[in-house]
């Protein structure tokens, strides 16, 4: 088995939900996505996460805005939607259910 490639794809599978998590909070430009995540060891680069804020923004869970920026080229910033906040919400409920159940499989 390959432990590694089996911990990448648990990790993908919360991607979505861990970043709209960090939304929900703030507005967030990509590089404080990336940093939120960082601290949390959730190793994630720009080219995961760019194309996921473009299918959850497509899906209409998120919305952005450009602002320019002092130090460079103007910034995206992403805010999430109604739609993306009971999004979240579900998976929420779904990731705790889960965890419980994985939980009560593990201790026994």
């Amino acid at each position: 088995m390959n432990i590694e490639k089996t911990k990448a794809q648990m990790k993908k599978g919360v991607l979505e939900m861990v970043i709209l998590s960090i939304i929900t909070k703030k507005e967030a430009y990509a590089s404080d996505i990336i940093s939120q995540l960082k601290e949390a060891k959730l190793l994630v680069v720009e080219g995961t996460l760019y194309p996921l804020l473009t299918r959850l923004k497509n899906e209409g869970l998120l919305e952005y805005r450009w602002e320019e920026s002092k130090s460079g080229p103007p910034r995206k910033y992403y805010t999430i939607t109604e739609l993306g906040k009971n999004t979240f919400k579900q998976l929420l409920e779904g990731w705790t259910e889960m965890s419980k159940s994985i939980q009560t499989l593990i201790k026994k």
